[in-house]
């Protein structure tokens, strides 16, 4: 079979005034008609660096090295001047972008976005438009177009977005973490709708992820990258059955599931080395299980081996299996026992008003429509459901941020909704939240250090308390120090979402509200993330009000679990029942729609 594309040494390095650092570094694999090939490996290992070096998007300091070859078609793309690169970037090369929300403008429609997209002529008919929208499965088209991207939900901006790349046809689409921070069920929806149109268009699918069960699903080969480098490549089914780099086994290791309930996550110590500090020898010896001293003095090259399976490690050749990983056995956690409540909801309902029209009846919308709930101390509850079944919102009703139109929501005993403004200030500093969107939420303006001591400032924290707690708030969350006097934009996904959690930590919360704290985390950074969270549960007795669509997480972390759909809650249990014995069918359609390793 022929490549539809062929990467070879690709090398990508970022000048500045001071020095020169490699970010993607002889980066090869191949790419055949119709197949997909997953790039997995930890935020910060190169992977949407080399995508965007495909497409020829880096930004104004970014150079290529003198070996680096983009066959595409026959022709080595890095030679083409960018006149007739734009003519294949859109058209043959199409991208679908990580995060929907900022890679659409949101001054535009969604009908002159996708018109953009479509190949230029004289006029686009709006026939074409909604054809484009109902091929990705979005409802009601005629309507969609007219909307901007604030009106639609994660998953309908996604499909927006996978529209807009499909529009011209494309030989190859790159997709950026298609599916990050989407619900199950959307995920499902997505994965399905990827691989029904690759089969349709005869596409080849290069699928950037760091989600093991994506990968599993949709995957032909896979392609392992650390720090810059790959480290391993082959075949998706003997991947899962036998990895053989020591990274991809600590990855596999890290994914959280029922079966480790009541055990700490196995994590990768440490973590990803920035484009300044990479290690000598081996980039992945300082985290490694197997490493021994020819590793930190000694850089290994890529071997290949039989099964099309490639390696970049010492252990190799000598060992003909992988060896097996001699991890500590991981102690028990205990949570505390208590059955006193110290967070509740009673038929807690928010509705929004459309506005007034002459002579008709307004019919609110009910975000949140008469719901209840107990958080016993030191306890998680989780809370799920599709997007759009009023989660997020509940979270807001909660804290005060959005009001609340009937019921109450009571914290130790004292109604939120009759706190005056000083006792409202206590309750914020009891009660923390962790966002959906780790960089909407920050100030793009703010350095990590000022977003870190704002609350504590505003709860008066002292300067010599705040010194103290800044770099234990790192610690705790596995930033570098050197990030303080960096800005969000400086940082990938997961950085910064775990910027989020460290700004929630600061107040030393008894409750905590995480909306869905670990989507834009890989595995082993949620490992480290969940294994912080239960520590500091069993340390303070903390609760946790845990907003996610991940139900690995779910089966793991929670006590009880609310299932959420359309604002009601159509079922709440102990985590347990829930998985074992759902009796509602909207929890059981979502049981069905999770991805197993």
């Amino acid at each position: 079979m022929t490549e539809s594309l062929s990467v070879k040494k690709l090398t990508v390095a970022f000048q500045s005034t001071a020095n020169t650092t490699t970010a993607v570094d002889e980066v090869s694999f191949s790419l055949k008609p119709g197949e997909t090939l997953a790039l997995l490996g930890e935020s910060g290992c190169g992977k949407s660096i080399t995508s965007l070096a495909l497409m020829r998007l880096l930004p104004l300091n970014g150079v290529y090295g003198h070996a680096s070859v983009i066959d595409f078609d026959k022709t080595n793309l890095l030679d083409l001047p960018e006149r007739l690169m734009r003519t294949l970037r859109g058209k043959r090369l199409a991208m679908i972008f990580q995060e929907p929300m900022t890679a659409l403008n949101p001054v535009l429609s969604i009908g002159e976005q996708l018109a953009e997209a479509l190949p230029k002529k004289q006029k686009t008919t709006q026939n074409e438009l909604i054809a484009l929208l109902e091929e990705v499965e979005i409802p009601d088209p005629a309507t969609r177009l007219k909307q901007y991207p604030h009106q639609l939900s994660g998953g309908q901006k996604q499909r927006v977005m996978i529209a807009m790349a499909l529009a011209s046809r494309p030989d190859i689409l790159i997709a950026d973490e298609p599916t990050t921070a989407l619900d199950v069920t959307i995920q499902a929806q997505v994965l399905t709708l990827l691989k029904r149109l690759q089969k349709q268009y005869q596409m080849s699918l290069l699928l950037i992820t760091h989600d093991l069960t994506v990968v599993k699903r949709m995957a032909n080969q896979v392609c392992v990258m650390y720090a810059g480098q790959v480290v391993e490549s082959g075949p998706v089914e003997d991947f899962f059955e036998k990895p053989l780099h020591p990274y991809s086994q600590q990855l596999l290791l890290s994914i959280p599931s029922m079966s480790q309930r009541g055990e700490r996550l196995q994590v990768i110590p440490g973590s990803v080395p920035t484009l300044m500090a990479r290690p000598s020898g081996c980039r992945f010896h300082p985290r490694c299980a197997h490493a021994f001293t020819t590793c930190s003095s000694l850089e290994p090259q890529i071997q290949s081996r039989e099964g099309g399976r490639d390696i970049r490690c010492h252990l190799y050749p000598e060992h003909t299996q992988p060896p097996p990983l001699n991890v500590a056995s991981q102690p028990k956690l205990k949570k505390a026992i208590s059955d006193d409540i110290i967070l509740s909801a009673h038929d807690l309902s928010v509705y929004f008003y459309p506005k007034k029209q002459l002579l008709k009846k307004i019919q609110p919308f009910k975000a949140v429509d008469k719901v209840s709930f107990s958080l016993k101390k030191g306890k998680t509850l989780a809370v799920v459901g599709e997007s759009g079944s009023g989660k997020s919102t509940l979270c807001r009703a909660l804290l005060k941020l959005q009001p609340i139109t009937s019921g109450d929501a009571v914290f130790c005993g004292e109604k939120v909704d009759a706190m005056s403004r000083r006792a409202l200030r206590g309750y914020r500093k009891k009660v923390q939240i962790i966002f959906q969107d780790p960089f909407s939420s920050m100030n793009p303006r703010m350095t990590v250090r000022n977003i870190l001591i704002e609350g504590m400032l505003a709860q008066g924290y002292r300067s010599k308390t705040i010194n103290t707690k800044l770099p234990l708030l790192l610690d705790q969350v596995n930033l570098p120090k050197n990030c303080l006097e960096r800005y969000p934009h400086q940082f990938s996904g997961g950085q910064r979402q775990r910027i989020c959690i460290a700004r929630a930590l600061a107040t030393e919360p008894e409750v905590l509200i995480c909306d869905e704290p670990t989507s834009a985390l890989d595995v082993s950074v949620q490992a480290q993330i969940l294994n912080l969270l239960t520590d500091i549960q069993q340390e303070q007795g903390i609760s946790y009000l845990f907003v996610t669509h991940d139900m690995g997480v779910v089966s793991y972390m929670a006590d009880d679990v609310m299932v959420m759909q359309h604002g009601k809650v159509v079922e709440s249990a102990p985590c347990e029942a829930i998985f074992k014995a759902p009796d509602n069918p909207y929890t059981q359609q979502l049981l069905a729609s999770v991805l197993l390793i």
